[in-house]
Parts: C-alpha cells; sequence; structure tokens
C-alpha cells in the first residue's frame, strides 16, 4: 500500500497558507506550453468510498499514475459533492468527483474555478439497479404508485437522490409533489425504514443490498426508470489545468487505463478485488454481490441527460439564476480527446517526458 494510500479528509482541507502560497509560486514557474506531467505539483482528488471511484483505487495502486510522471494523494471525503465543488474551485483540493447536482450548476454559473473533464460513473442501461427506490417491508407500499402521500427518504434536495425519485414517481404517473419529502442521509436509511420514520428512500449499493437480505426493505421498480443516467464528472480546478495540462491529461489517461481494464473483465480479478474492498471498506463478498455503475471507457458525457437534470433543478427552483448554467462552457474536451490518444497508445510514461 503506498504512502499516498488514503489521507484524511479533514488534514487535506485544512492546508495552511502558506503551504498554499508555496504550491502557487512553484506551479506558476513552469510553461504550460512545455512541462511534462512529472513537472507539475502533487493531484489532490477528493473521492468517496464507493465502487463507484474503482478506477481511481486501481490507478493509484497499479501504479498507473506513477508510471504517468504523476504524484496523486487520493483523499476520502466527509461530505456531499458540494465539499467538491467548494474544496476544487478554492484550490484546497486539486480535483474530485461529483454528481451533477444543483450546487455544480450554481457554482458554474457563478464562474467557479472549475473544469469538467470526463464521466466518472452512470447507471447502467439494464441489470441490478445501483441505486434503487426502496420501500420499508412495515409499510403497505408495495407498488411505486401506492406512494402518494407517503415519506420518502432524500440525501438532500439538490442534487442525484431526489431527481432519481422523481424518475422513479414519473414511471408510474406522480412526481415529488405528490409525496413528502424527508432529508435522510445514507447511514440513516436502514434505521429510517425500519422504524416506520420513512415508507420509501432513495438507496445505494451496499446499503440497497444489506437492507432488502435483512428484510427491512424492498426494491419497488426495475432500473428501467433511470437507465443511462449520468451520475457524475470528474472535475478539476480550472487555475490548475490552464497551468499543468499535461498533468491533467495523463491523469486522466490513468483512469482511462484503469476504466478500461474494469470494462474488460477486471472486476473478477480477486487482486483487484483486494484493492476495490480496501478502498470501500467491504469484505469482497459483498463487493462482488453488489449492483455496480458503470464507467464509460472514452470517459464520454451524455449531455443530454446533464441538460434534463439541470431542467430538472430548474424547474424546483433549486437554481440560483435564470437561464443556462453554461455547463458545457467549462467541459475540457481538448484534454480527454489527447487523454484517450495518450490511453491507447499504451505509453503512459512519455506524458512524463
Amino acid at each position: 500500500m503506498t504512502s499516498r494510500r488514503r489521507a484524511l479528509a479533514g488534514a487535506a482541507l485544512v492546508l495552511t497558507s502558506a503551504l498554499l502560497v508555496t504550491a502557487c509560486s512553484s506551479s506558476g514557474s513552469g510553461d504550460a506550453a512545455t512541462e511534462t506531467a512529472a513537472d507539475a505539483p502533487k493531484i489532490t482528488f477528493l473521492y468517496s468510498p464507493y465502487a463507484d471511484y474503482a478506477p481511481f483505487f486501481l490507478a493509484e495502486e497499479k501504479g498507473y499514475f506513477e508510471e504517468a510522471g504523476l504524484d496523486v494523494e487520493l483523499v476520502a471525503k466527509g461530505g456531499s459533492s458540494g465539499e467538491t465543488y467548494q474544496q476544487v474551485s478554492t484550490g484546497n483540493i486539486t480535483a474530485g468527483g461529483a454528481t451533477w447536482g444543483a450546487g455544480l450548476f450554481n457554482a458554474t454559473k457563478a464562474g467557479a474555478s472549475i473544469s469538467v473533464i470526463a464521466s466518472v460513473s452512470r447507471i447502467p442501461e439494464s441489470g441490478p439497479n445501483p441505486s434503487p427506490l426502496i420501500a420499508s417491508d412495515a409499510s403497505d407500499v408495495t407498488d411505486a404508485a401506492d406512494l402518494k402521500g407517503k415519506k420518502i427518504g432524500i440525501p438532500g434536495d439538490g442534487g442525484f437522490g431526489i431527481y432519481s425519485v422523481d424518475l422513479a414517481l414519473e414511471s408510474v404517473g406522480l412526481s415529488v409533489d405528490d409525496v413528502e419529502l424527508v432529508n435522510l442521509s445514507p447511514g440513516d436509511i436502514p434505521a429510517a425504514l425500519a422504524n416506520g420514520s420513512v415508507d420509501a428512500s432513495w438507496s445505494i449499493e451496499p446499503i440497497s443490498s444489506a437492507v432488502i437480505s435483512q428484510g427491512i426493505a424492498h426494491e419497488l421498480l426495475p432500473i428501467d426508470y433511470q437507465a443511462g443516467v449520468e451520475l457524475g464528472a470528474m472535475v478539476f480546478n480550472t487555475e490548475y489545468v490552464d497551468k499543468h495540462p499535461a498533468a491533467v491529461t495523463a491523469f486522466t489517461a490513468a483512469y482511462l487505463k484503469a476504466v478500461k481494464e474494469l470494462d474488460d473483465g477486471g472486476w473478477d480479478d480477486p487482486a483487484t478485488q483486494k484493492i476495490i474492498a480496501e478502498y470501500t471498506d467491504l469484505p469482497v463478498e459483498t463487493l462482488t454481490s453488489i449492483a455496480l455503475t458503470t464507467q464509460d471507457p472514452s470517459g464520454a458525457i451524455d449531455w443530454k441527460d446533464v441538460a434534463r437534470q439541470e431542467q430538472f433543478f430548474r424547474d424546483r427552483d433549486a437554481l440560483e439564476f435564470d437561464g443556462d448554467s453554461g455547463i458545457k462552457d467549462i467541459y475540457r474536451e481538448d484534454i480527454l480527446k489527447d487523454a484517450i490518444a495518450l490511453q491507447e497508445s499504451g505509453d503512459l510514461a512519455s506524458s512524463a517526458k
């Protein structure tokens, strides 16, 4: 296990101003046009301990970042995607993964120093649902249509959870306006379903599989209502991208190498399973039994789906602006294209030369 393995999020979020000044002055000394990935300052990447982030875990532990000449530190976050937007935009953290929520759209419109680089994960087109709508076994809810007027748990009103619940309700002719929404953190879902505080809840693996296997809850719908929905994006601090494009390209290429490895059957490799299990704090037998999100080996983003999510939050009055957020304007497609070419070359080390 590398020494950079998993620094506590708190340590990263209390960086002193002196360190920030030092980092900025050292990063500004090079020429972005000629700098290699190895010349760039360390990349700190904020992640959640879920299997969605598996490619980043592999890229670190299998040495892909190091092969590309990068110094990378993966930092576990303790909060929501809003934490990622804030820490990345201020430069306290270089990059991170975050959902396509109201916070990202608001930050974009406000001119925050955030650049979107690639897709991180999405709901599969078919099969088991990694983020299902589940109902308490103690309730009288047996069908999603029974949810009218019922209490449904969501992890706040500005992120993927409420959007997912609305998609589920829409599939049976309802909306979130037809139910009572209750703010519920993922860790509180099992108890709330068991004691009847809510009739149903948005959920996420491995919580959903656990409460279903324990007879606490049951899944209400097949995956169809949210098949293919974009879950999150890789975002970087814009100033870092502008100063060190070679490093961002190399980081993305290493990530894509790990995505392709998983897509080509890597999930079945015991060594890979062990790495992901350690980062997610899950036993391997649990990890291999839960539903998983998917990653696109090209890092492509479904912008039509992102636009639908933005419109949902606009209709909910969760956006602090009029008109379009301009989210596509902060997309660095040039970085992603260069990263794809680097990954396909099979020579990540060339980015450090």
